[in-house]
């Protein structure tokens, strides 16, 4: 089984040419909203065990690439006023190219015959609409899928090995069968493909960075777990 990387929001930068609609905005996107702090940092200690890794450094607040082309919240607040013509622009400049360098990369190592465990690294606040986020690291896959469900329950006991405090919880907080790259991903390529989204919670991170000691334990959990398939 080989590795691939990918943190859809990895970065909080704003494109110039757009940033007269984020004037006064740099609070959000210093946010959560923004940007997946340390999801970065992390996804950068765990590139030594990938085939191929690409972070997406674009704010998520000028287009989700996270989200398919339907999805209603594709365009944040701030970029849902702009004029058809400019959302079609940002689609073909920024979320398009990505979106397609990695389903182009995936097609490539799949038909070769290698089988691609796809990594998708995510961080979440830990406290949502007054609600706190009961995990501190949650793995979404999709149960209907046999090879997904095994390699999350031998992740999760990787997890375990490392720090048996750790509270790693499957399909949480959301769902892995929910909108995102991994699930398009799964219908382009039915076999030969696992989409897995880790995500792990922010209260471990400070200045965008994260614990030494969980991401360490996250790479060795990482390398183990691949191992084992």
């Amino acid at each position: 089984m080989n590795l691939l990387l990918t943190c859809e929001h990895a970065g909080n930068e704003i494109p110039e040419q757009y940033s007269e609609y984020f004037e006064g905005a740099d609070e959000v996107l210093e946010s959560h909203r923004g940007y997946d702090p340390g999801a970065l940092d992390l996804f950068n200690r765990l590139s030594g065990l990938a085939i191929f890794c690409q972070p997406y450094m674009i704010s998520r607040l000028l287009v989700e690439p996270n989200r398919s082309l339907n999805h209603p919240q594709l365009f944040s607040e701030l970029t849902s006023p702009m004029e058809e013509s400019e959302k079609e622009d940002i689609l073909n400049d920024f979320y398009l190219p990505y979106r397609n360098f990695i389903e182009g990369k995936l097609e490539n190592y799949i038909s070769e015959g290698k089988e691609i465990l796809h990594i998708s690294v995510h961080t979440f606040t830990p406290v949502l609409n007054g609600e706190v986020r009961d995990a501190d690291i949650g793995l979404l896959f999709d149960p209907s899928r046999d090879l997904e469900a095994k390699f999350c329950e031998s992740f999760r006991n990787k997890f375990l090995e490392q720090d048996r405090n750790l509270k790693v919880r499957f399909n949480y907080p959301y769902l892995g069968i929910d909108d995102g790259f991994t699930t398009s991903l799964r219908k382009i390529f039915p076999e030969g493909y696992l989409g897995i989204e880790l995500e792990v919670n922010q209260k471990f991170v400070s200045d965008n960075k994260m614990e030494k000691r969980l991401k360490n334990d996250i790479f060795e959990a990482l390398s183990k777990a691949v191992n084992h398939l």
